[in-house]
């Protein structure tokens, strides 16, 4: 059998190219804070890809995304092991875009903190007299270069990121600039809209995009799983105070109440995260998770 090795390991996916195609396969590392966890979250990995195939699925008709299959049939006989089932999903390979692109729908995390400080996110400037947690008037995009495992991303505006862009694809930094902004916001609306009608809040995600071998611009990477998302249950939602999570803010809250942790969480975080995650899942699709 022929063994394959990563070309690509991130916070959380291990990233391997074959026959043509990209597999990528979601782990159980669990990272907070720019930093990979000492623990793993048990079937973490499958949830991501799961989730990920839902919404590629929901979402193809506003944008083309990467997933060519979560089978493993359909992948070389290395990832038919047991270790790759359910969390591995066969790609197209794509010029990726360096920018993660995020959008915030509602006031929380480092958004709140930064509209207490100067009234704004990310340059952005907000009404007077928002509440924590409050939903914003229209989403917002406040997109970051993306930084070396281990570095911190750096918040960019509009502009800023479309010259990066532009040292990647000479000719095209404006315009996939504002494609991708206008893609992640289309995308955010209908798939919060839906998440509305099944109890669930999505305060706020992040997106990767690619360019493929004709110049489109494809969705990539993962899509609103609980590790790119906040997630909150609409029952008991109120303005004015944090709310309890669907996603890794359990995780990033029980670090930040410990801050001797060594980034090494008890088992009792890891059972409800998981269970948080599935959750999470089942209430979106509508399906049972299985691997």
């Amino acid at each position: 059998m022929k063994t394959y090795k990563p070309f690509k390991s991130g916070k959380v996916r291990e990233v391997y190219e074959a026959d043509g195609s990209i597999i990528m396969v979601a782990t159980d590392r669990i990272s907070a804070f720019d930093h990979i966890l000492k623990n793993k979250i048990t079937d973490k990995g499958a949830v991501l890809t799961q989730m990920s195939r839902f919404w590629f699925d929901f979402t193809k008709d506003i944008i083309p995304n990467h997933m060519l299959s979560v089978d493993n049939a359909d992948m070389p006989e290395f990832f038919q092991q047991e270790e790759f089932k359910g969390n591995s999903m066969k790609c197209k390979k794509l010029h990726m875009i360096p920018m993660e692109c995020i959008v915030r729908g509602y006031i929380t995390g480092s958004g709140w903190e930064s509209y207490k400080e100067n009234g704004t996110i990310c340059g952005i400037e907000l009404p007077e007299g928002l509440k924590e947690s409050q939903k914003l008037p229209e989403p917002i995009f406040t997109p970051s270069t993306k930084a070396e495992l281990g570095d911190h991303d750096e918040n960019v505006s509009l502009e800023q990121g479309a010259k990066v862009l532009e040292k990647e694809f000479p000719g095209h930094g404006m315009e996939y600039a504002e494609k991708i902004r206008d893609y992640t916001i289309a995308i955010y609306k209908k798939c919060a809209e839906y998440a509305l009608t099944k109890g669930i809040i999505i305060a706020d995600t992040k997106f990767e995009f690619g360019v493929d071998e004709e110049g489109n611009i494809v969705l990539g990477d993962e899509v609103l799983t609980p590790d790119s998302s906040r997630f909150w249950p609409l029952e008991g939602y109120e303005a004015g105070k944090s709310q309890p999570s669907y996603d890794k803010q359990f995780v990033r809250d029980w670090l930040k109440a410990n801050p001797d942790s060594d980034f090494n969480l008890p088992q009792e975080i890891i059972d409800k995260t998981i269970a948080k995650y599935k959750e999470a899942y089942e209430v979106l699709t509508g399906k049972t998770f299985t691997r």
